[in-house]
Formats: C-alpha cells, structure tokens, sequence
C-alpha cells in the first residue's frame, strides 16, 4: 500500500514507519527536515509540514491512507486540534481513502460515563494535551471523511516488539495488576495491522496489555 505518513521522526511516528516498512509498503515520509532520515527500500521523503490544508492535499493525493504521528510543541498543545481540522479537510480534498492517527488515552473510560482525564489523579500537568487530543477526536466524529484513531494505553514508552496485546473500544486496558501499558513497537503492530487490515472505520480503538 501506498502511505504518507506525517511524524515519522517521532518517538511513535519512527517505530510506525519501521513496521510499515518491514512489511513491504511503500511511505511517504512528510518531514520538515529530510536528512534526519536515512534512505531506506520502500521510503521516499518530501519535505513538508502540517501548518496548510492544501499543501498536505498535494502530498497525500494518490494515497492508500495518511497516517498523522504528530505531537504538537508542549508549549502550544493546542496546535494539535487546528492541526485535526487541515488533516481532515486535506484528505478530503483530494478523496484519500483514510486518515488513521494517533490519538491520547486520557479520553478513554475508566468507568462508564467516566474518562481517565476526569479523575482526581490524573496528573494536572498532563491535562493540556489531553484535553487537546479529546477534542481532535471530537473533530474525527464531527467530520465526514474515513477516520480511524488509535488510543494507546495510559502509558505508551519504548519498549519491545512482542506482538501479544490485546485490543479494546472506549475503555482503558488494564493488566490483573491495574497497570494500562503499551509498548511504543506494539502499538506501530496494532495500528499497520489496522491499515492492512481495516476493522475500525470512522471508530476510535485502543491498544494494551
């Protein structure tokens, strides 16, 4: 399959690429500086960013699916629900397929009617980008384009490719012990496994131990 994938530098965004390619897909790779990429078989870079909707129209036209990895600045997590908007309005544009992207867990459910975000020990330093990343997935469900978003576990670090996980809709994966965990290489498994094999269209999913 033919991706762009937007992020790809990233601490999430670079383990996505590698998996994509380890499967043999062609990627896009739209980066602000291309030579922190090395070449690679299946890899193209442009260099690109996300601050307009017609140009990402321009660099996803022809796509399979676009998948954004984009962390905002932490000084301005905001940015990431304007950055939503030109996503959703860029791969309509042109009618790209879909848009897959990496959504926050604070939004996901510890109870019914209850979010992670709304607890009294979510950490009051986290709430920005959670915030923000509720209300690009609000964005997501608002729109009329092929979304799909996938919410890691409460804490999403580098760790190893096992491939045993397990998935969920809208309420946050826990372990027996309460611990809601998922490696940085099994969440790119979970959501190229979502590319290839579509089961979650205009759906947010979640991913975990």
């Amino acid at each position: 399959m033919n991706v762009v994938l937007y992020g790809a530098t990233g601490n999430v965004g670079s383990r996505i690429l590698k998996e994509l390619l380890a499967r043999g897909h062609q990627v896009k790779a739209v980066v602000r500086n291309p030579t922190k990429l090395a070449p690679a078989k299946g890899l193209s870079v442009a260099p690109g960013d996300l601050d307009n909707a017609g140009g990402i129209a321009s660099l996803v036209k022809g796509a399979d699916a676009v998948v954004s990895a984009y962390a905002p600045p932490a000084t301005t997590v905001e940015e990431l629900v304007s950055v939503t908007d030109r996503l959703i309005e860029a791969v309509r544009q042109p009618g790209v397929p879909r848009l897959l992207t990496v959504g926050g867990a604070a939004s996901l459910e510890v109870e019914p009617g209850v979010r992670l975000l709304d607890t009294d020990s979510f950490p009051e330093a986290w709430k920005p980008i959670a915030r923000a990343h509720a209300e690009a997935l609000r964005k997501l469900k608002a729109s009329d384009i092929n979304w799909t978003c996938l919410s890691p576990a409460a804490f999403l670090e580098p760790g190893e490719r096992t491939g045993k996980f397990r998935l969920g809709h809208e309420q946050l994966l826990a372990n027996g012990k309460g611990e809601s965990r998922i490696s940085m290489e099994d969440y790119a498994i979970a959501l190229v496994d979502e590319i290839e094999t579509p089961k979650h269209g205009r759906q947010r999913f979640t991913v975990g131990y």
